[in-house]
């Protein structure tokens, strides 16, 4: 009678395992309550407190979220770049370069229009400052405009300067806007050294200088033959005015930090020589003495010295911007 009991508990114990959650009836046995109450360790799920299953026993099925899919698939790789799908990649630089090629487009609609309104300027410029200048001061006959040292002789030379800082004017703005970035948002600063500025405005201010210093002492009686003031002014009066004009355009464009400060002084020395080899011709009609005519002489050779000082600037910074574009290129491909 024993063993029954025993082999019944024994029984009982695997039909509360299996036949708990389906058939609740099975309870009524008497012989099945001392086993629950007493190991009611047996009455626990068995998928969460067993992991060794029995063989009737189906294992438990995994599910992940939808969500989570892809991140369990990342993690299973230590290389990012493994997990990814070739067809995930090859859309996402099409995609981009879509973007780009229609953003490039945009941006580049209006800046093609702009460099294609600058081509002209490359030959407009150099024709406006060669007609405005060198062509009245060349076959212009003096006679025409010189009457003699009088008012209106002044005024007509001082008319031709004006005509000449005229073109040079908007010769210097279409080199401006040529100098310029083709993209809008980019900025350009360029702002001369001090060093620059220094010894410029020391050539300017002596060209200045030695006139105004002669004009005194012929007006004093220190410098002999004296010269009135209507004659000098017909000399050098006009080579006065035009390099106040000089000295007021370059401090604008350091200013300003435009990009044509390095040719400014060029062109208006340039003009300078050959304004005052027009005071030259004048000073003889005129019989002007030997101080004065040495005078004109000495500013000619000052301003083709300073003139070619200001070619050896320009061709020392082009040479110099090749060296930094080529250091730029060079750092570039060092980093890629």
């Amino acid at each position: 009678m024993a063993s029954f009991a025993g082999a019944s508990s024994t029984i009982s114990t695997i039909n509360v395992q299996r036949l708990l959650p389906r058939s609740p009836k099975s309870l009524k046995f008497t012989n099945v309550i001392p086993v629950v109450t007493s190991r009611p360790v047996r009455v626990k799920h068995p998928h969460i407190c067993c992991t060794k299953l029995t063989p009737w026993e189906p294992s438990p099925a995994k599910h992940a979220p939808a969500e989570d899919a892809g991140y369990d698939f990342l993690q299973q790789t230590t290389n990012i770049f493994e997990t990814l799908g070739s067809e995930n990649t090859a859309e996402a630089p099409l995609a981009s370069s879509k973007t780009e090629e229609v953003t490039a487009e945009a941006s580049n609609h209006p800046l093609a229009e702009l460099q294609f309104l600058k081509w002209p300027m490359w030959l407009l410029g150099p024709s406006l400052l060669l007609f405005t200048g060198m062509v009245p001061t060349l076959w212009l006959p003096i006679s025409s405009i010189f009457l003699g040292p009088n008012i209106a002789s002044l005024l007509s030379l001082i008319g031709l300067d004006c005509i000449f800082n005229l073109g040079a004017t908007l010769f210097l703005l279409m080199a401006d806007s040529c100098a310029r970035p083709k993209r809008l948002t980019q900025s350009c600063n360029s702002k001369p050294p001090f060093s620059y500025q220094f010894w410029n405005m020391v050539a300017n201010m002596t060209g200045f200088i030695i006139p105004m210093l002669l004009l005194f002492g012929s007006q004093n009686g220190f410098v002999q033959p004296q010269l009135s003031f209507i004659p000098f002014a017909v000399l050098l009066g006009p080579y006065v005015l035009l390099l106040s004009v000089q000295v007021l355009t370059e401090l604008l464009t350091w200013h300003w930090q435009s990009p044509v400060w390095l040719v400014t002084p060029v062109v208006y020395e340039s003009y300078r020589v050959l304004q005052l080899m027009r005071g030259l011709k004048l000073g003889a009609e005129l019989s002007a003495p030997a101080w004065m005519m040495h005078t004109i002489r000495g500013l000619v050779c000052w301003w083709v010295l300073i003139l070619g000082m200001q070619l050896m600037r320009v061709a020392w910074f082009a040479g110099f911007t090749t060296r930094a574009r080529k250091q730029q290129y060079s750092s570039a491909s060092a980093d890629d």
